[in-house]
């Protein structure tokens, strides 16, 4: 076996195909499986026509498919790096939030700028007109979330969360604030409601 061309010891004639090249390596590597030698003949073999084909590419006198591994490419190829882009932010939490449109932020902004300007600075901004508005603003987060998804119930668990949250977090601030700056002339159900009409608005533009 030792005299045979390389295109011997492959069994395969000299103006075969590069894919019939390979298949019969495939082949004779698989019968080799245990043989050591055997293997190394036939991989010598391969090479040896890898180059030679490569040298007659070169000179122009046939065509290589692009494909083709050659020798020197096989024992230099570098590991393909192959980096998993950093995931910004949970899944769960990009499943919740929203990437609004400006007609999305705007429309329910407008809604909850009134709503606190009628908090603040209506005269008779009592606890009835708080309620009011806050009554409003419950329904203009409701409908807001629940156009998004069509999720009744979601919008609804949503808004009163917010609502709750609002209340209870804007009056224990506003005891702080009010007391460290006495000249803001506003009552401690005012500062609440305007905090919670800001949470809404956040909650109806930025989540689903």
């Amino acid at each position: 076996m030792s005299d045979q061309n390389p295109y011997e010891k492959l069994g395969v004639s000299e103006d075969a195909s590069f894919d019939e090249i390979q298949d019969a390596r495939n082949r004779l590597l698989d019968q080799h499986g245990g043989d050591g030698k055997g293997l190394e003949l036939i991989e010598s073999a391969y090479d040896a026509i890898l180059m030679e084909r490569l040298r007659m590419r070169q000179e122009g006198k046939i065509k290589v498919p692009e494909r083709i591994r050659f020798p020197e490419m096989r024992s230099q190829s570098p590991q393909k790096e192959n980096p998993t882009p950093r995931e910004q932010s949970p899944a769960w939490l990009r499943r919740m939030l929203d990437q609004p449109s400006m007609p999305d932020v705007l429309l329910p902004g407008a809604w909850y700028l009134s709503l606190s300007a009628i908090s603040l600075f209506y005269p008779a901004a009592r606890d009835q007109v708080l309620q009011l508005a806050l009554v409003v603003g419950v329904g203009v987060s409701i409908y807001f979330l629940n156009r998004k998804e069509n999720k009744f119930g979601r919008a609804v668990l949503f808004t009163l969360g917010s609502l709750i949250i609002g209340l209870i977090s804007g009056g224990l601030i506003a005891t702080w604030i009010l007391q460290q700056m006495p000249f803001i002339n506003l009552t401690s159900n005012q500062f609440s409601t305007v905090l919670t009409f800001i949470l809404m608005w956040i909650i109806s533009s930025f989540l689903r």
